[in-house]
């Protein structure tokens, strides 16, 4: 499928930075984002078919192809859907893009999230779009304004191990 093909969706968010390893939630459940003259809400389980197919996945950044940061293929990406949303595990690269985006994230500098998708099934209720289920095309850092308005995003050094997801860790998102 063809990059005009896909639609682009994402999120601002809070970072902090200690590391390599880039994660959070790259789009969030039930949370209403304006889209040009329509609003728009994803469902719980929209990204469940897609990620159970094993289709690879691309961690992108700014939603460009020439600035690669991961995959699912290579297992740098790592994609689940839980009860708040779209959660993701990136290992940064040692790419000039990667170093680019740990700056920013060091900073605080970066805008939020972003994913790309084709729709599967939807349902609208006047104004509002609700996505049910989509095909994942690619996930994005996105360094300036994305659409939807609460992700969380965390850099760190290490992957967790054995700990749940939970506010005591550094989690921030914008309200």
């Amino acid at each position: 499928m063809s990059a005009p093909d896909i639609e682009r969706r994402g999120a601002v968010a809070g970072v902090t930075a200690s590391g390599r390893t880039l994660s959070g939630y790259a789009a969030t459940f039930g949370t209403p984002a304006a889209i040009g003259g329509f609003t728009e809400r994803i469902a719980p389980g929209a990204f469940r078919a897609s990620l159970a197919s094993g289709r690879d996945v691309l961690a992108l950044l700014d939603h460009r192809a020439d600035a690669l940061l991961g995959r699912t293929r290579s297992g740098s990406l790592k994609l689940s859907e839980d009860a708040k949303g779209l959660h993701f595990e990136l290992q940064l690269p040692d790419t000039a893009a990667a170093r680019d985006v740990t700056a920013l994230a060091e900073r605080g500098d970066l805008g939020g999230m972003s994913f790309g998708f084709v729709a599967t099934d939807e349902s609208w209720d006047g104004n509002t779009r609700e996505l049910r289920a989509v095909e994942l095309h690619e996930v994005s850092i996105v360094q300036s304004w994305p659409a939807y308005q609460q992700t969380e995003i965390n850099l760190r050094s290490k992957p967790f191990e054995n700990e749940p997801r939970n506010n005591n860790y550094l989690w921030l998102s914008t309200l």
